[in-house]
């Protein structure tokens, strides 16, 4: 009778050891399905942040009077207020509207043209009215909102404007803005951006003075005044995005 109990726990061993075997294997499968679903529900998770479509602010910088008086860039620069909205179409592109104002400052000292009117100097205040398109080199956001959002991407922004002249002479004119800078997300709805741009004018008037040589000119930007403009700039986003409108759910 001892032989064949002995036989009996033998012939059981592989049949335990077995067993065991397959609950490790199940145990690892549940932990894996439990960690595989645990990760997914990050990834929807961070995709499903709301997009915000509106985004208002303001900056702060210098401007410069560019023309017959001076031709550098960081010569007699004024400061420089502005307050923005912006449509974000999506993480690459928007549409903006801006309003600024500023001084600009400029005199024939220093100049090495000679002048017939002698020396002369100038003191203009501008109100500048634009629209413009940005574009975002990276999709821009914090990341959580829409997959391979950058929190930082350089830009540009073309656009149209009109500025309000008042100084030695006053009126309107037209002008083409060029910008590029940088833009960095600092939180989830606040974002900093640090931009140059230069408005070409149609006009030859924002320093008081028409052709001071007496020479007429042509071409659309032939010998016109221009201003450029350096700044940085605080903006909040607003408006989320429905993200149930068109979900076949609802």
């Amino acid at each position: 009778m001892a032989n064949h109990d002995y036989v009996g726990q033998v012939a059981q061993a592989p049949t335990a050891m077995r067993s065991s075997d397959d609950k490790r294997r199940w145990l690892v499968k549940v932990l894996f399905v439990l960690i595989t679903y645990h990760f997914s529900l990050i990834t929807t998770t961070a995709q499903e942040d709301p997009e915000y479509r509106l985004e208002v602010g303001a900056g702060v910088g210098a401007i410069t009077y560019l023309g017959d008086f001076n031709g550098n860039l960081t010569k007699g620069m004024r400061p420089w207020v502005n307050a923005m909205v912006k449509y974000k179409m999506n993480p690459r592109m928007a549409v903006g509207m801006t309003l600024g104002y500023g001084k600009m400052k400029g005199s024939s000292d220093h100049v090495e043209t000679w002048y017939p009117q002698g020396p002369y100097e100038f003191d203009t205040k501008v109100v500048d009215g634009s629209v413009r398109y940005e574009y975002n080199f990276w999709p821009f956001g914090t990341g959580r909102e829409y997959r391979g959002a950058k929190r930082l991407t350089p830009y540009i922004a073309p656009g149209l404007g009109i500025a309000y002249y008042q100084g030695p002479k006053k009126g309107i004119a037209v002008n083409l803005p060029i910008g590029a800078g940088v833009k960095y997300k600092i939180g989830e709805r606040l974002n900093l951006a640090a931009e140059w741009r230069i408005h070409f004018t149609l006009s030859d008037k924002l320093d008081g003075v028409t052709d001071p040589y007496g020479i007429k000119s042509s071409g659309i930007f032939k010998n016109t005044d221009s201003f450029s403009i350096l700044q940085i700039a605080l903006t909040y986003d607003l408006w989320a995005k429905c993200k149930t409108c068109n979900n076949d759910r609802y």
